[in-house]
């Protein structure tokens, strides 16, 4: 049976340095990311604003939608991002 996933992407700031990535388990991994323990990457650029969430029904579709996102040009991220969370609010409290 397949388990579902998310694709997300993490910032600092509006319009600052972006970060996608795939989990199993959103809530989780935000928590992993706003204390620290999460990605090398994230832990670097303090990136702990949750901007942007989207849910799979299956883990591939969350990988293969992530490995697209990643190739797209940062406007096209931000642009990604204002469509659904104009203001860039951190919404780890929405998904927990």
């Amino acid at each position: 049976m397949a388990r579902g996933g998310y694709t997300y992407i993490l910032t600092n700031k509006p319009r600052g340095v972006l970060y996608v990535g795939v989990t199993a388990d959103i809530a989780a991994r935000a928590e992993q990311d706003r204390n620290g323990t999460g990605s090398a990457f994230c832990k670097k650029y303090g990136l702990t604003r949750l901007v942007l969430v989207e849910p799979h029904d299956d883990i591939m579709l969350a990988i293969a939608r992530k490995k697209a996102l990643k190739v797209w040009m940062g406007e096209w991220k931000i642009r990604l991002v204002e469509e659904r969370n104009p203001g860039w609010r951190d919404i780890s409290d929405v998904i927990s």
